[in-house]
């Protein structure tokens, strides 16, 4: 039986921040990448995040990166990260920023508050009455400790200022703790080994690092969940989870060069501390092979 979601539910497809050799942002290749994204009809996109590299990234990059985003997205529309600047003032001023973009929401990270729930829980609430855009939470784990529980979320959940988080537990008891109490929220799925469980357990969408450059498999499994399909799902779970093991080793380096597999010019480079050896490149270039004869991607 198909099931209906709200508009905020479904996949959103992360976006990569390509380099080039000296690290300055490839701009050109960037919106070839956010157009080729788009094109697979992901519910929406999400620029600015830790697939984007975001902490490397400054505050002029990262508007834009969010710009452009919006620029070649065509219809779908596009969520960024607006809270990662050091001070309160320094991030209500992105938020203005990141809102001038045209975005269609804003993500909110946790910032660090996961051992204090009450603060966690007023300085997204104080946060979020800077904007009337939708606000999306996201567990980032480079600002830890990141994780929320489920009662914190449940308070957030009824006060009516969110659409959703980007679940980062990574196990089936943080999963359902938030579940159990998202409303009419969407929690979204980060974990890849338990992505087909958390759609069994009610999560409502998916936002995950392998969506950067498998889209049409999440669009496969997202499409397959909506219409209840849920055998199907767990079969093309199968597959997802040997993209997430064919990236798992040097993401988003590895994302990257399949990527440019695909045929997106994009290179590999990053700012942090991936380098992909000659062998790790064969295996990729193995892989998606075997993918594209056996029409998974």
């Amino acid at each position: 039986m198909a099931t209906k979601f709200n508009e905020y539910a479904g996949l959103y497809s992360l976006l990569l921040t390509p380099f080039n050799e000296d690290r300055s942002i490839d701009y050109k290749v960037y919106e070839q990448y956010v157009e080729w994204q788009a094109s697979f009809n992901p519910q929406h996109l999400f620029a600015v995040c830790g697939s984007s590299e975001m902490a490397q990234l400054k505050l002029d990059e990262r508007i834009e990166l969010a710009t452009l985003a919006v620029k070649n997205s065509g219809s779908v529309p596009v969520f960024a990260t607006a809270n990662l600047e050091p001070s309160w003032f320094a991030q209500v001023e992105e938020v203005k920023k990141m809102e001038q973009t045209g975005v269609d929401g804003l993500v909110f990270i946790t910032k660090g508050f996961g051992n204090d729930p009450d603060r966690m829980f007023n300085y997204i609430c104080e946060l979020a009455d800077k904007t009337a855009l939708p606000v999306l939470l996201y567990e980032f784990p480079g600002a830890q400790p990141h994780i929320m529980d489920g009662e914190t979320y449940g308070r957030l959940a009824q006060t009516g200022k969110i659409v959703g988080i980007k679940d980062t537990t990574c196990t089936m008891e943080g999963i359902t703790a938030k579940i159990k109490v998202q409303g009419d929220t969407n929690v979204l799925q980060a974990n890849m080994p338990f992505l087909y469980e958390s759609f069994v357990a009610g999560a409502r969408g998916i936002i995950a690092t392998p969506t950067t450059c498998g889209a049409p498999l999440f669009v496969k499994i997202w499409d397959e969940v909506v219409r209840g399909d849920f055998e199907a799902a767990r079969k093309t779970h199968e597959h997802i989870i040997l993209l997430d093991d064919a990236i798992g080793d040097g993401f988003c380096a590895s994302a990257k060069y399949l990527v440019s597999l695909q045929g997106v010019p994009m290179n590999w480079y990053t700012r942090g501390n991936h380098n992909l050896s000659g062998q790790r490149l064969h295996a990729i270039k193995v892989w998606y092979g075997w993918a594209k004869e056996n029409g998974v991607l």
